[in-house]
């Protein structure tokens, strides 16, 4: 699909191609997206620039009681993290979790994801995980802390400085092989809450599994999920934030730009890099090359997010 802004350097290589191939290489680049199209610079001159404008920050996976091999210490990471935000020296304005706060919905483990997250001051919007559903109650415990004023399994929405976020939950009744799924209710209720919302209002969507297929064969994807995508086609700039899978993955189309994040805790393999997904064992001096967070940043009065990704050990 072409657009106007796409541009190609002198070897023909457009943008939007040059970020197909950087799919996996997604490490400290800022992408600043004008009209669904990415213009990229490194970390390092992202940091040299003042941002402007209102920003929030997304965490995800921090998987808090996971101590296994791939991260004996989850707990201190995410402490790593949580340090790295509060030495930011401008605030954002809030954060959003994507999900698989804790590894086994233990009440202990939502405590201490509570209590070190909490120290950041920020207002946190979370979305829950298949990891924060399984307790005796099947999501009564993530609900009993996070489902205040949500609609269902927990999803919702707000407005924040003219854009209007949706916490989409699309990890019950998963599908046959680990897919997604929404379900009627939860669509239903969305195109009750996208009728009165113009066209021009950047739309930010956050979800944990990826609501886009990335590889089905390890459920990194939402079986319904097109219908969302259907229902957000023409909203003139849409932003798609998902976790789950552990590593950055990223990919425009039309005015939707589709990113998910690194966790906090454990890195994944690349699909059909190994045998199946979960948690990839690497040297301890490069595990927090794969851990990370993301920051993204809206200017009023422009539909451009600009979306920098740091990891822990800041290479």
């Amino acid at each position: 699909m072409s657009h106007p802004h796409d541009e190609s350097d002198s070897n023909g290589v457009s943008r939007r191609h040059a970020l197909e191939c950087m799919i996996w290489a997604g490490t400290g680049l800022l992408w600043t997206v004008a009209g669904g199209v990415p213009k990229s610079m490194l970390l390092t001159e992202a940091k040299a620039a003042t941002p402007t404008g209102f920003s929030f920050l997304q965490i995800s996976d921090s998987h808090i009681g996971f101590d296994k091999a791939a991260n004996p210490h989850a707990l201190d990471t995410l402490k790593e993290a949580i340090d790295k935000i509060n030495a930011m020296p401008a605030k954002p304005a809030f954060m959003i979790h994507t999900g698989d706060i804790t590894h086994l919905s233990k009440d202990s483990e939502f405590d201490n994801a509570a209590q070190i997250i909490g120290s950041t001051k920020l207002q946190t919007f979370y979305v829950p995980g298949e990891h924060d559903m399984i307790d005796p109650d099947q999501g009564k415990a993530y609900l009993d802390r996070y489902g205040k004023n949500t609609k269902g399994s927990g999803w919702y929405s707000f407005d924040q400085n003219g854009v209007h976020f949706i916490g989409l939950v699309n990890v019950v009744n998963l599908k046959a092989g680990g897919l997604g799924l929404l379900g009627e209710e939860q669509l239903a209720w969305l195109a009750d809450d996208l009728r009165n919302i113009s066209k021009s209002t950047p739309i930010v969507v956050f979800a944990h599994i990826p609501l886009w297929t990335i590889y089905p064969q390890w459920g990194w994807g939402t079986d319904d999920g097109g219908r969302v995508l259907d229902m957000l086609k023409d909203y003139g700039s849409v932003t798609v934030l998902n976790g789950h899978i552990h590593q950055i993955v990223q990919k425009v189309e039309g005015n939707m730009t589709f990113h998910t994040a690194r966790s906090v805790a454990f890195p994944q393999p690349e699909p059909g890099k190994a045998a199946s997904p979960g948690p990839m064992v690497v040297p301890a001096d490069k595990l927090r090359d794969m851990l990370g967070l993301t920051s993204v940043t809206y200017t009023v009065g422009k539909h451009d997010l600009a979306i920098i990704d740091t990891t822990l050990s800041g290479n």
